[in-house]
């Protein structure tokens, strides 16, 4: 597929979703999961990154987790990248109606996008594990190298979907009925291979799905390369 063709299809589509994965993001510097170079190439103290994320090792190994949360997801200097500009742009003129990510930065939101639907949750909010309380989380887990607790002891835990939960219903049900509702659906910077989050796709029964990514896969309407350089050449 080619960029003029793109534009096109982006000139004359009425209902326009986005689905991002990790690849929206790397163009910031954040590292993504599953390339050579990502965060599941690098063991961190003898433990797989696949583990430290994970439900349990949150509560068994608590420290352990916030010390690689830390050192991995809580970075000021990260901005929004041309992807992010550019669907903030989009949706202003009321061509992109809904961004569904399936990254926790929250850089959507930062570049000004407002209609965004967070799959995994955001490394923005926090709450308490019994009260099930929201809290100021990053004020307690950047002044401690302990593990973070409130004012009464209750454990503080990112809002971020962990390996062994599920994915939020009401979250759900939001996905599916915007890429249902969508006439072009985008796909870009996800490799499809995390279920259930790939899964969705199945929903949509639009015109045109494209997809972009920087590895080739076999989709009909597929652009090969980085999102935000793709995207940054469409006119809106």
């Amino acid at each position: 597929m080619t960029i003029k063709e793109l534009q096109t299809i982006i000139d004359t589509s009425k209902y326009i979703v986005f689905f991002g994965g990790a690849g929206v993001s790397t163009e910031s510097g954040i590292k993504d999961f599953r390339s050579k170079d990502g965060l599941y190439s690098q063991k961190f103290k003898n433990y797989r990154p696949e583990d430290i994320l994970s439900r349990s090792f949150f509560f068994n190994h608590t420290k352990d987790f916030y010390e690689y949360f830390k050192l991995h997801f809580l970075n000021d200097d990260i901005k929004p990248n041309k992807a992010h500009i550019w669907l903030k742009d989009a949706e202003s003129i009321g061509k992109v109606k809904c961004v569904i990510t399936q990254n926790i930065d929250g850089l959507h939101q930062m570049a000004g996008s407002k209609n965004v639907v967070e799959l995994h949750g955001s490394v923005h909010r926090y709450y308490t594990v019994k009260k099930k309380q929201p809290i100021d989380g990053l004020t307690y887990i950047l002044n401690t190298e302990d593990i973070p607790v409130d004012s009464e002891g209750d454990l503080i835990k990112p809002d971020v979907v962990l390996y062994e939960e599920p994915l939020n219903s009401d979250v759900v049900r939001k996905v599916i009925e915007e890429i249902s509702k969508a006439d072009t659906l985008i796909v870009a910077g996800t490799s499809l291979t995390v279920y259930p989050a790939a899964s969705f796709i199945e929903y949509f029964k639009g015109k045109h799905l494209i997809v972009i990514n920087k590895e080739y896969m076999q989709f009909k309407h597929f652009i090969e390369g980085r999102v935000g350089e793709i995207l940054s050449q469409i006119k809106l």
